[in-house]
């Protein structure tokens, strides 16, 4: 029970390790990776805090070195997803009563764990699976999730103490419940972060969760549900559970206890969700949450006032960190034919000096794509590109999958702003440049917001604060993050909360106060200290001869003893 009104510590962004040469981190960070590249692991999938392994496993392949083997997971039939929904509502009884400085203490708990004795293990399983390198593995799966997780509390009191005002004889409160039901989650294999925020979030403000990770991702998402486990997360809470997508999204939508869809992934099968929902709406206690960030198709747009090197360095790490497998990555850019030679010569110049290799050495900055499904995808949008006579390949272009799912970092140049790879999300290490004239710049403001179905990031370059103005308005439905002068990758918790809309989500803005608002349900409570006795209100009241007489009178006496009153003050 609640003895006071607490003050959480506060949220402050978790500090990045280098994993420079010859820092502490570093060894410790590839002693980690060493130990658990050699090591198999046999991952059973949760379910009220019990353990389950059914025989039916999937192999789990490192991206870059896809014949080695780290281990495998467990996959659900139909009767253990519904033995999830059983195990979430029992959970919930309990969970949803507790008080929130217990909730939080367990997520802030988490934050301290994973900034301690799990930051080398979940950046290293991260690396392994995901072939994210160092750098990528800890500002994602390290200081990001940390973020969200302490973040998330800060942002939760602030919902609590937002209260309705009180007339006199009145208390009026607001109740922030959680969820009648439970919440599924379903996360990506890009993001470590993203994986741990969509089941911790709903669960922070009292909710159950049934989480199902990506297939991809599974290896990371054991170390989740350890962390969790370890900060002292009660069993039932989270359920994650692994298997076929269709099967364990069938039984959870058709439940009458689905009470919303905390979802990360493709616009398609977000889409399919919400078809699904609402023919399904019948079925269900109240109507579901739905919110989720799904596609986009990001873009650099640079006016003839940019510096060129600015808008280069924007290219060269907006478009190929993490071999753009990001939801924010540039994969399109329209730049002025003034700055082109400039900016040319200097991403080509930083492609040619990338490394490419496994996240083991330090020294690459590129990595493998997630599996042989993006590999076979990407590569036959290279090859199209080399065929189609209005593209042009200038960089890369080259992809090999005999050791690892290795793509080069591509650049495309069109003379057709609406070429396919303009406008289709493609999830890789490939950017499309079109080419204007300089005098055309505001023209092609609008070509940028009309392009596609997605509206997710985008970065405008400009030295001039009126035409920043003008791009800026122009855009303002084009991207949920907008970035001026800067590449449209890179969000921080607390500083830039993410999300996008039209086909790129419901804009919810994960890691910040909004998104924590869709997991609660609010309850006004009205108290009145003194209840009347009677029905009768004043305008009822009548007016009659006698009423009059007697207000007449009373009033004749009121004024005789105002005068006695006064005679008295000028007699003394």
């Amino acid at each position: 029970m609640a003895t006071g009104f607490y003050n959480v510590p506060k949220a402050i962004n978790e500090p990045i390790n280098s994993y420079a040469p010859g820092t502490p981190e570093r060894k410790a960070l590839l002693d980690t990776y060493k130990k658990m590249f050699n090591e198999k692991v046999d991952i059973p999938f949760y379910i009220g805090g019990k353990e389950y392994r059914t025989g039916n496993t999937v192999e789990i392949n490192p991206p870059h070195d896809h014949k080695h083997s780290v281990g495998q997971y467990h996959t659900a039939e139909k009767e253990h997803i519904e033995l999830a929904v059983e195990a979430a509502a029992e959970a919930r009884v309990k969970w949803a009563a507790t008080s929130w400085e217990h909730r939080a203490a367990i997520f802030l708990k988490a934050a301290d764990l994973l900034a301690g004795p799990f930051r080398y293990k979940m950046n290293a399983a991260t690396m392994i699976a995901q072939s994210k390198n160092a750098f990528q593995a800890e500002i994602d799966s390290a200081c990001e999730l940390i973020d969200f997780l302490r973040f998330n509390v800060q942002f939760m009191t602030e919902i609590y103490t937002n209260q309705p005002i009180s007339s006199p004889g009145i208390w009026n409160r607001m109740e922030y419940r959680p969820l009648e039901g439970f919440v599924y989650a379903i996360t990506p294999f890009n993001f470590t972060a993203i994986a741990g925020n969509l089941p911790a979030a709903p669960a922070l403000m009292g909710n159950v969760v049934i989480w199902k990770p990506a297939r991809s991702q599974v290896y990371s998402a054991q170390v989740i549900m350890e962390l969790f486990k370890e900060a002292g997360l009660p069993d039932g809470v989270i359920n994650m559970v692994t298997g076929n997508s269709a099967t364990i999204t069938d039984v959870l939508l058709n439940s009458v206890d689905f009470a919303g869809v905390h979802f990360t992934g493709s616009t398609p099968v977000f889409n399919s969700f919400w078809e699904t929902i609402g023919k399904n709406v019948g079925k269900y206690k109240s109507y579901p949450r739905i919110v989720g960030e799904t596609g986009g198709k990001d873009f650099i747009w640079a006016h003839p006032s940019a510096k060129a090197q600015e808008v280069a360095t924007g290219i060269s790490r907006g478009a190929f960190e993490y071999q753009g497998q990001k939801c924010s990555a540039a994969s399109r850019a329209y730049l002025p034919a003034s700055l082109w030679p400039a900016i040319k010569e200097s991403v080509l110049k930083d492609i040619a000096s990338f490394k490419m290799g496994t996240p083991e050495d330090t020294t690459n900055f590129i990595n493998s794509v997630i599996d042989d499904r993006a590999f076979k995808k990407l590569s036959s949008y290279i090859d199209q590109a080399k065929a189609d006579s209005d593209a042009e390949i200038i960089a890369g272009g080259g992809y090999d999958d005999s050791v690892g799912y290795f793509i080069e970092p591509t650049i495309i140049v069109t003379t057709n702003p609406q070429y396919k790879t303009m406008s289709t999300e493609l999830f890789g290490p490939i950017i499309t440049i079109y080419i204007y004239e300089d005098d055309q710049w505001e023209e092609i403001l609008d070509v940028v917001d009309k392009t596609g179905e997605f509206a997710l990031t985008g970065a405008i370059f400009s030295g001039d604060r009126y035409v920043i103005d003008i791009a800026t308005n122009k855009l303002e439905n084009a991207a949920g993050n907008f970035y001026i002068n800067d590449k449209p990758t890179g969000a921080v918790v607390g500083q830039q909360p993410f999300g996008g809309a039209r086909g790129s989500g419901t804009n919810d803005k994960a890691g910040s106060v909004w998104n924590l608002l869709r997991w609660v349900n609010a309850r006004t409570i009205k108290e009145t200290f003194v209840p009347p006795t009677d029905y009768r209100y004043p305008f009822l009241g009548e007016t009659t001869l006698e009423t009059v007489e007697k207000e007449v009178e009373v009033a004749i006496d009121k004024i005789k003893e105002f005068g006695k009153d006064l005679s008295d003050k000028f007699k003394k």
